[in-house]
């Protein structure tokens, strides 16, 4: 046995056998810094971060026959410690800047999909594909870029960066593959550059997709990519099988509420077709949402919040949707929306009110006192906190109530601040911590 390495090496690589296949043979037992092909001699040279991770993949491919695509291939330590340029010949880059970044995510303390990792990475440059593996060692990604100019940039400007505050640390090296193969668009592999790939998703097929019912965009996800959303199953007391759309609320202040204000609370939970309130019943309002799942999270999450000191009711409506009409506020087409883009995002930050409310696309010369001054009006505030994500200002506020602070999103959620319409939701971190 040759003495252990880093390096490992593969035989029997035949042709069929794709660098991501030997990726993900080896991924479980940490990062993989370098792969090269040496496709003359069906071989393959393949760096691990450490020799601890090599070993263990070897002590576990010597005592299991390691297959890849039904042929036996046969692992061994490379006489090679380190591979050099020399060794990768004109396969692979190691170090050297390329257009495919190799990702690795740790302390993941919140889900990470594709879209997640797109709306990270897509602000330096156009993302063209997006690989994600979950491992028993952790979460890593592939992302390409259509230029190695712009993978470059992106790796400067984030790497050992946290996606949420206080956890998902980018850990950002350069791939040295030379294009992703990417078969299926859905929550964990995806070609921007070929939206029309199957989304292989199985066993809920026979449903038809969510959002069907009132022509949304194809893209609003079905009840297998909402679960993935979720981190795998949907949140306790919701079905996903609901099909009623339209909700009634009721026990409104007639006196503080409008459309926009519910439009604000209840575009948390998806996207608004129309609201009506109801003349004759002036504490009641119908909304109507763009499919029963969004509508069954409506009613599960705000039931019995506070709103203008009254306990707000919120249950199916026995209307199958509300009729356009003179006394209906129309939203299917408001950019306001929030689930038209990175829905899955939006599905995950779903919760019932808390007390601390998250503010994003702030302008870039806010400050805490300006973020005070804009909602102080509506309670006590605890404790503010500006900070940067990917270079856009955000803010959290943490009320002394549930009440207050959904009162200040209702009001004060798509407002005009200088320039820019303030985006709120609720956030469910329990404190702001200083050092985030």
């Amino acid at each position: 046995m040759t003495e252990p390495s880093k390096v490992i090496h593969v035989r029997n690589v035949g042709h069929e056998i794709s660098e991501n296949d030997l990726l993900q043979l080896f991924q479980p037992f940490g990062v993989i810094t370098k792969l090269v092909m040496l496709r003359a001699k069906n071989q393959a040279l393949l760096q691990m971060q450490d020799v601890p991770s090599a070993i263990n993949a070897l002590q576990l491919y010597t005592n299991i026959q390691p297959t890849i695509r039904g042929r036996n291939v046969y692992v061994q330590f490379s006489s090679h410690q380190e591979l050099t340029t020399m060794d990768q010949n004109t396969q692979g880059r190691g170090d050297e800047p390329n257009r495919i970044l190799l990702v690795t995510i740790h302390h993941m303390l919140y889900p990470i999909t594709v879209e997640v990792l797109h709306q990270v990475f897509s602000p330096h440059g156009f993302v063209e594909k997006i690989v994600t593996f979950q491992k028993s060692a952790g979460f890593q990604a592939l992302i390409q870029y259509q230029s190695r100019q712009c993978a470059v940039q992106a790796r400067t400007s984030l790497q050992g960066r946290n996606i949420y505050d206080g956890c998902c640390q980018l850990d950002i090296q350069f791939s040295n593959l030379d294009e992703l193969q990417v078969n299926y668009n859905n929550d964990r592999s995806r070609d921007f550059t070929n939206p029309n790939l199957p989304s292989e998703q199985k066993g809920r097929s026979s449903q038809p997709a969510y959002g069907d019912v009132v022509g949304y965009p194809p893209q609003m996800p079905n009840g297998a990519a909402i679960a993935a959303a979720f981190g795998g199953g949907l949140p306790p007391g919701i079905s996903g099988t609901n099909d009623r759309c339209t909700v009634l609320a009721s026990n409104l202040n007639p006196d503080r509420i409008d459309e926009d204000k519910l439009f604000n609370l209840f575009s948390l939970y998806g996207n608004i077709v129309r609201i009506k309130l109801l003349r004759n019943k002036p504490d009641h309002a119908l909304v109507q949402m763009g499919d029963g799942f969004q509508a069954e999270l409506a009613v599960h999450f705000l039931k019995g919040a506070m709103l203008f000191g009254k306990r707000l009711e919120v249950n199916f409506s026995k209307h199958p949707n509300i009729t356009q009409g003179a006394d209906t506020h129309e939203y299917m087409n408001s950019n306001l929306n929030r689930f038209n883009r990175n829905a899955a995002k939006n599905y995950r930050y779903c919760c019932s009110p808390t007390k601390m409310i998250h503010l994003s696309t702030l302008p870039q010369d806010i400050t805490e006192e300006e973020i005070g001054n804009l909602v102080e009006e509506h309670g006590t505030i605890v404790n503010t906190k500006l900070f940067e994500m990917n270079g856009k200002k955000q803010a959290l506020v943490l009320f002394e109530t549930e009440e207050e602070a959904t009162e200040a999103l209702v009001c004060k959620h798509a407002t005009s601040l200088a320039g820019s319409i303030v985006r709120i939701s609720f956030s469910q971190l329990q404190s702001i911590r200083e050092n985030q």
